[in-house]
């Protein structure tokens, strides 16, 4: 009953525990104590929205492939945190250290946040590309 509970939140989070129960069978308290102990065990790690399909099709996006000097990487990463049209940063393997996401409305947006990681202390090269279009997302 849990993965059916976890299941439903992800399609639908803002759905309500009414709902919920009526969907699994189940009383609406029972739903709320099930929804509850996820949380406790830190099953559900929060709640989130999706942006309406128009308005992120208007966002552009980049991968910012870095290559890092390894003495200033928990800096460069602190730093990363506090820029906020960076919305993701990956440890990848490989030639590059680091996968940056970008998104913003601008092309200037995007060019302004790429400088500031360019001249992050420790950043050795960066590799930007622009998505040109989103064949599929999970």
């Amino acid at each position: 009953m849990d993965q059916r509970l976890i299941n439903l939140l992800v399609s639908n989070g803002r759905e309500s525990m009414t709902a919920l129960a009526r969907k699994l069978g189940v009383s609406r308290s029972t739903a709320q104590e099930r929804v509850r102990r996820l949380e406790d065990r830190n099953i559900i790690g929060g709640y989130t929205i999706r942006l309406n399909e128009a308005h992120a099709t208007r966002q552009i996006t980049a991968h910012v492939s870095m290559q890092l000097n390894p003495k200033f990487a928990d800096q460069i990463l602190q730093n990363l945190k506090k820029i906020p049209l960076i919305k993701a940063v990956y440890a990848v393997s490989g030639i590059y250290d680091m996968i940056t996401l970008v998104k913003a409305e601008t092309t200037e947006e995007i060019d302004s946040t790429l400088d500031k990681i360019g001249r992050m202390d420790g950043v050795k090269k960066t590799t930007s590309s622009i998505v040109l279009s989103t064949k599929f997302e999970i």
